[in-house]
């Protein structure tokens, strides 16, 4: 959880830095990509809010009315910035660079008067966007540091696999923006000097519309793995299947009638199984193996938080015949 916290902040302060240079980009420039890369950078900003309020409230402790803790919050926030991304950032970026195609509206601004100099307008968006391209690198190489280590943690064959198996969606949330991120401002720096060096705007708008339609494309992606948690996924078959293992060859177990995981928080996760011992085992031993059992789980994934194991004694032949 603090490397999962550590990479949202490093995302909150470059995008805010970031939403603020921007701004006065399209302050000074009307240009429309400059619009939609503030609108993004602003939603940006306040998701990694969101993301920060849903780490600290999952790492609340159990209570009564939720025994097995906040965990699941982290999931709920990050859905939420999912919606947020498509609805704030996505729609009204991709709404603004539509209406600027429809427009054909030439980007005009004042001459920029640095240190003695004169500048064209457009220079201070190349110098925005590429001052956020070196920020939203920083904070994009935390994300995929973070994510690098839980792939080979875990085995996985890469970051495709991470997206669709990782319980981690804080830092998954931060990855995908980050990636967005400079792939959104690399788009505006492009449409941008498109439009500088022909002189039709129509490059700058196609870009604010582009970057509109990348953000709510991932933000569906995000929402719909969000979404898997949220309603209570199991462990990936293999890594359920390896725990499964542990108790088909132990010493005293005779049958699993029923084995089940399902996560209740960021790389926490609950199993349950329903296991016959041999019946000549007496209640004391039957406890011992249960132990051993336990034990043997949480070091087999350390993911596994809590087991609850039900024993069953299953009746011996000559008991069961009529």
């Amino acid at each position: 959880m603090a490397n999962s916290k550590s990479v949202v902040i490093a995302a909150l302060v470059a995008n805010a830095a970031i939403a603020v240079m921007k701004f006065v980009g399209f302050v000074l420039t009307q240009s429309p990509a400059m619009l939609s890369e503030t609108f993004h950078s602003i939603s940006d900003t306040g998701n990694q809010v969101f993301l920060l309020i849903g780490i600290w409230f999952g790492g609340r402790k159990p209570t009564r009315a939720h025994p097995f803790g906040y965990g699941k919050a982290q999931f709920f926030y990050s859905f939420l910035v999912s919606v947020l991304l498509f609805g704030i950032a996505g729609w009204e970026s991709a709404k603004h660079g539509y209406e600027a195609l429809l427009h054909h509206e030439t980007v005009n601004g004042e001459a920029v008067h640095f240190l003695g100099q004169t500048f064209p307008p457009v220079y201070v968006n190349y110098a925005v966007l590429i001052g956020a391209i070196v920020f939203e690198s920083y904070a994009f190489s935390k994300a995929y540091r973070a994510t690098k280590l839980e792939i080979d943690r875990r085995n996985w064959s890469g970051f495709r696999e991470a997206f669709h198996k990782t319980s981690d969606v804080s830092t998954l949330t931060a990855l995908t923006e980050d990636t967005v991120s400079v792939s959104g401002a690399g788009f505006a720096l492009f449409g941008i000097w498109l439009s500088q060096i022909t002189g039709n705007p129509i490059y700058d708008a196609a870009a604010a519309l582009l970057i509109g339609l990348l953000l709510m494309g991932f933000a569906v992606a995000l929402a719909w793995e969000n979404k898997r948690l949220l309603l209570g996924e199991s462990l990936p078959k293999e890594e359920e299947d390896l725990l499964r293992s542990k108790l088909d060859g132990w010493e005293g177990v005779t049958e699993i009638i029923d084995f089940r995981t399902v996560y209740f928080g960021p790389n926490r996760i609950i199993v349950t199984a329903d296991v016959a011992f041999d019946p000549t085992l007496d209640t004391g031993e039957i406890d011992e193996h249960i132990t051993d059992i336990e034990n043997e789980l949480f070091e087999t994934n350390d993911s596994v938080k809590k087991v609850y194991i039900e024993p069953e004694v299953q009746e011996t032949a000559s008991e069961s015949v009529v």
